[in-house]
């Protein structure tokens, strides 16, 4: 079988040589933003070097007892990790603060005894968790924000004892409305 290609022909596209220039132009331009201030890998959009917060406080009604520290070890851990940022005691460049405010069960996907005389009961139930935010940057105020409000709810069926599955719906929780707070303060989305 003979080759159809002429002695001397080369293997290569001829696209390849333009996508070899628009990929170092493009990663040119990343770098360039990232030098500038515009965005930055660790997700953050401040030269913010440091972040202060109390206790979130828990004001449910529901819920375990150290709910409040947490909700504030594992915000501050997110932020720690997510980040350029030191926390620190108190006067952080950042500071934000809140507290817990709901903590809330409700009966989910009823299902029909089939008998008007009985109560008819709920195949699942949710968990929703709320936690109001204020947050202050002292490097750029328009980017601040009083008593926002974060909420996120996971369900189980009630054939699972809710006891058993507490800790882990609550951390479930927690880590989605960490990541809004992260967003909408630090991020800035």
């Amino acid at each position: 079988m003979k080759n159809s290609k002429p002695e001397g022909a080369h293997n290569k596209s001829p696209l390849r040589l333009p996508l070899v220039v628009l990929s170092l132009i493009f990663f040119a331009a990343i770098f360039s933003l990232e030098s500038c201030g515009v965005y930055s890998f660790t997700g953050i959009s401040t030269d913010a070097k440091t972040i202060s917060m109390p206790e979130f406080y828990n004001n449910a009604d529901l819920g375990p007892a150290n709910m409040g520290q947490t909700f504030t070890n594992s915000l501050k851990t997110y932020l720690i990790q997510n980040s350029n940022l030191s926390v620190v005691q108190e006067d952080g460049d950042l500071q934000m603060d809140g507290e817990i405010t709901d903590f809330r069960l409700t009966p989910i996907s009823p299902v029909s005894t089939g008998n008007s005389t009985q109560i008819n009961n709920a195949s699942s139930t949710r968990l929703t968790i709320t936690v109001k935010v204020t947050y202050v940057n002292t490097k750029d105020e328009a980017m601040s924000f009083k008593d926002k409000s974060f909420s996120f709810y996971k369900d189980f069926t009630n054939d699972q004892n809710f006891t058993d599955i507490q800790e882990q719906l609550t951390k479930d929780i927690f880590d989605r409305i960490i990541n809004d707070i992260f967003n909408a303060s630090v991020a800035n989305w």
